[in-house]
């Protein structure tokens, strides 16, 4: 029998260490790091508890700051609006002044010889009127400071040219109505734009402050959103992992963060509406009824001028026409004047016409008494009731528009004070209410 020689055994293939060769450095072997104590801080459930924990306190510290910068924004957004609203009534107020006073110094030239007391006096008092509204000015808004100098610089000249004309109309002089002419002139050309860029800046930083008297409500609802969800995801977590439908604690942290929101908010709409039914109303009618007593007071320039011209003061008069328009135009605005100022606006354009209608029939002594007189159907009377009447009802109307910005966030400056603390005792009714469920863990 044939034996069959069998097959070696398969051999097993092992894998061999490396042989570091003769002589060669042994590396030395590096233990596996345990892991660090803060990550190992975070591990697990209670680990995510305590991020929980970290970000629902800080976001809530975080909503509290954005809060108190909402407040805070919209309610300094509302002080410089008052501020620069007031600083716009003085500027105007030293422009309606210079007019004013130009508007004397022309129709006491009428008279020849020496002015009526009265009327050098409103002069006098005009001028410095403007002149105390020009410092106090300048030290209400130093951004203005530059220009209201020059404009100081524009009335010693003007002031200098009127003085020479009084001069040379007493001595009855023709000389002194060139000198008149050439004061008014300065005062067109070198004074009042001055103060028409200064109306102009003023007009531009009130507009920019209403405009920014909302967007306090950004922070508050950008803040109080984030800080909503992330406690509401702070709840949904709790409860599917604790099996508990609500953590009364976090629960008060959210419903303390929606109630900022809901009270905050609803301050904070109420002062941007109130802000811009001001804007729209009060403010907007005390520029209207201000423009219209400086165009009011150019026009009265304008017609003593016209006389003062003898036959050729086309230009004066058309120039009367523009500002007579302007006036015509502002009072036309709903609420902006009393029915008075407009009764006695328009009893000076009668008069204004009855004085054109003299001095165009060559009757230029009896025009030049209906503008100089002070009877009752006079020029000067029925201006002087339209200056009155109008003068009080913008110093009501200014009044208003001063009270209503400053009520319009009466309370806006206490929240702004509470917005941070509301944020802390938001963060630590979340940290107390994760805190409790953390505690099971140990």
């Amino acid at each position: 029998m044939t034996q069959t020689a069998s097959a070696p055994p398969a051999t097993r293939s092992r894998t061999v260490p490396p042989v570091a060769a003769p002589g060669a450095p042994t590396l030395p072997a590096f233990p596996q790091q345990p892991k660090g104590r803060i990550a190992s801080w975070f591990e697990g459930t209670p680990g995510r508890m305590r991020a929980f924990l970290i970000v629902a306190a800080l976001v809530s510290v975080v909503f509290g700051l954005a809060a108190a910068q909402g407040f805070n924004e919209s309610d300094g957004a509302l002080q410089r609006a008052e501020a620069n609203t007031a600083q716009l009534v003085r500027i105007q107020a030293i422009h309606t002044n210079l007019v004013s006073a130009n508007a004397d110094a022309t129709n006491a030239f009428l008279v020849g010889g020496l002015e009526p007391p009265a009327q050098r006096q409103h002069f006098t008092d005009s001028m410095t009127t403007a002149a105390k509204l020009i410092s106090e000015a300048a030290t209400a808004q130093p951004a203005d400071q530059k220009a209201l100098g020059e404009l100081n610089v524009t009335l010693l000249t003007y002031q200098g040219l009127i003085e020479q004309a009084r001069a040379n109309n007493r001595q009855g002089l023709p000389l002194g109505s060139q000198y008149l002419k050439d004061a008014s002139a300065t005062l067109q050309d070198d004074s009042l734009p001055v103060l028409n860029e200064l109306v102009k800046a003023n007009q531009a930083r009130v507009d920019t402050e209403f405009d920014g008297i909302g967007r306090g409500m950004i922070w508050l609802i950008v803040g109080g959103l984030v800080a909503l969800a992330v406690l509401g995801l702070s709840l949904f977590w709790l409860a599917k992992r604790t099996h508990r439908y609500v953590n009364v604690p976090v629960a008060a942290a959210a419903v303390l963060v929606l109630l900022t929101m809901a009270i905050g908010g609803g301050q904070l709409a109420g002062a941007s509406s109130s802000a811009k039914d001001t804007r729209n109303i009060s403010y907007a009618d005390t520029l209207a009824l201000s423009q219209a007593r400086i165009a009011a007071y150019d026009a009265k320039s304008n017609e003593s001028l016209t006389l003062i011209a003898r036959g050729s003061g086309t230009a004066f008069e058309e120039a009367w026409k523009e500002s007579a328009a302007i006036v015509d135009q502002r009072l036309a605005r709903g609420g902006s004047t009393s029915p008075a100022a407009a009764r006695q606006w328009n009893a000076y354009k009668t008069a204004h016409a009855k004085i054109r209608l003299l001095d165009d029939d060559g009757k230029w002594d009896d025009a030049v008494d209906l503008a100089i007189g002070t009877g009752a159907s006079t020029s000067n009377s029925a201006f002087t009731a339209f200056d009155k009447a109008s003068g009080d009802r913008l110093n009501d109307l200014s009044d208003a528009t001063q009270w209503e910005l400053g009520s319009a966030g009466a309370n806006l400056g206490l929240l702004g004070w509470l917005g941070l603390p509301i944020g802390i005792v938001a963060a630590l009714l979340a940290a107390w209410g994760i805190s409790q469920r953390l505690e099971e863990y140990r």
